[in-house]
């Protein structure tokens, strides 16, 4: 039985890890790769569009970035 609830809670693991967050914005643009004011590189990459809340951006706490299977870790403002 035990063996049983861990292979569901692990299917269910699974499962969420693959899909975008739950409060993700399904709408997002490329970003070229660019050099900051201070030399340092950033690479291409997906990013959410603007809107007025930042819950729903890939790095906030609960979503998951579709492109890379990153898991938010900031807090939202």
């Amino acid at each position: 039985m035990t063996k049983w609830i861990l292979a569901v809670v692990l299917a269910f693991a699974a499962a969420g890890a693959s899909a975008q967050g739950t409060g993700s914005n399904p709408n997002s643009h490329p970003v070229q790769g660019y050099t900051t004011t201070g030399g340092t590189y950033v690479s291409p990459h997906q990013q959410t569009n603007p809107n007025s809340t930042t819950r729903d951006n890939y790095g906030t706490s609960g979503n998951v970035n579709p492109s890379t299977g990153a898991v938010g870790t900031r807090n939202p403002r």
